[in-house]
């Protein structure tokens, strides 16, 4: 899927799992803190990738909604994609390639950092959590995965005014995913076809909701 790997890269992750390992316990109460009585978010985000040279490689930017736990839609307008999921169903709209592909929320959320926004799974568990200090602006959480066979090897959070408005991922190949979050507005409210799609006429549709299985 071409551009939607930038998207991908940003907040889906392979399953990582592994053995336990202390948490940096200030680091995590702040990202709890930040998610704490969150149960849903608006924002305009803004994405760029870099090489490892720092090299900007893809940039993209659009409009996110989070409705806590397992509902989100990435509508991106440059380069025209959209994400969304009920909860159960995520579909990847493609619209340069008129392609949707549909995927299980359960296969394709679970122990990744999407679970981060959406308020599912444990993140203790999940991650190793450490302080990242302050910069720009910012107080950081470092987060690894517990299992090193992932393709990331870090995700950095930013927290400002007690909510979360940066995030950044660096995969093994020393590439950097960077989100930044803006107009944030917290538990908002959101119409009930938010998160729902229907693939539009004529586009080649990849794979089959859960719900329509027998």
């Amino acid at each position: 899927m071409r551009r939607i790997a930038l998207v991908l890269a940003a907040i889906l992750i392979p399953r990582i799992a592994g053995a336990d390992a202390p948490a940096d316990a200030g680091a995590a109460e702040r990202l709890e803190a930040a998610l704490g009585g969150l149960a849903g978010l608006q924002a305009e985000f803004r994405q760029t990738v870099t090489d490892a040279k720092g090299v900007v490689t893809e940039s993209a930017e659009g409009k996110v909604a989070l409705s806590r736990p397992g509902r989100f839609r990435w509508d991106y307008r440059v380069p025209a994609q959209l994400i969304v999921s009920d909860g159960t169903t995520v579909w990847f709209y493609d619209v340069d390639l008129a392609q949707v592909t549909v995927r299980s929320a359960a296969e394709t959320l679970i122990g990744t950092p999407a679970l981060l926004l959406s308020g599912q799974g444990d993140l203790r568990a999940e991650f190793e959590i450490e302080d990242g200090g302050e910069e720009g602006g910012f107080a950081w959480s470092r987060l690894a995965p517990r299992n090193a066979d992932g393709d990331f090897r870090e995700m950095r959070v930013g927290i400002a005014g007690g909510q979360l408005r940066r995030m950044t991922l660096i995969d093994r190949l020393g590439q950097t995913t960077r989100l930044e979050f803006d107009k944030l507005e917290r538990n908002p409210r959101f119409d009930a076809a938010t998160f729902s799609f229907t693939p539009p006429p004529g586009v080649d549709v990849v794979g089959r909701s859960p719900a329509a299985a027998p």
